[in-house]
């Protein structure tokens, strides 16, 4: 199946099947973070939109432990960015209906939660089929060392994502049920 085919199919079922318990378990999630003993202090977070797992629990836990957060602001060209952000701060929506942080300070995240459409046991995802993600991590890879952490709904696992070499493996993937590595 390819890309295309593999998104409308589990963007339908993540409509339907996704509900308020469908949640990563806040304490397995800080407790394998505190495993890998990351020295970092910033996390690039994302407003969930369109059944996307909710990580703003995961963020404000970060806040509270005086991490700076970020959300990325789209930009030309496919392209994005992240900028500092507080659960006390006020978003704007931008072109495709999601919640954007104002651009003041630019992050580089030393962990990274990524949204995902599809993912498999080899840690690939499918996303919106823009790319935004994919450019991300390779212009992270290029300043800094990070932690990238993909979070879905079990049910979002398919047998083999295609990729290709502008596709980008995840370090993570967590699930209600599952942490992949």
């Amino acid at each position: 199946m390819n890309k295309f085919k593999i998104r409308r199919k589990i963007l339908n079922l993540r409509k339907h099947k996704l509900n308020k318990n469908t949640r990563i378990n806040i304490y397995k999630f800080f407790n394998f973070l505190k495993k890998k003993k990351l020295t970092g202090i910033s996390v690039g977070g994302y407003y969930p939109v369109n059944y996307e797992i909710d990580d703003l629990e995961i963020l404000k836990k970060f806040e509270e432990k005086n991490y700076k957060i970020s959300l990325p602001v789209i930009k030309n060209n496919n392209e994005m960015d992240f900028y500092a952000w507080s659960s006390n701060n006020i978003l704007k929506i931008n072109k495709y209906g999601i919640p954007e942080p104002e651009e003041n300070k630019i992050i580089y995240p030393d962990i990274l939660l990524v949204p995902i459409v599809a993912f498999d046991n080899n840690l690939y995802r499918i996303g919106y089929g823009g790319g935004y993600y994919d450019r991300y991590i390779q212009k992270l890879i290029k300043k800094k060392k990070f932690l990238s952490i993909g979070l879905a709904a079990s049910f979002q696992k398919i047998k083999k994502i295609p990729h290709n070499k502008y596709d980008k493996r995840l370090d993570v993937i967590f699930t209600e049920k599952h942490i992949l590595i």
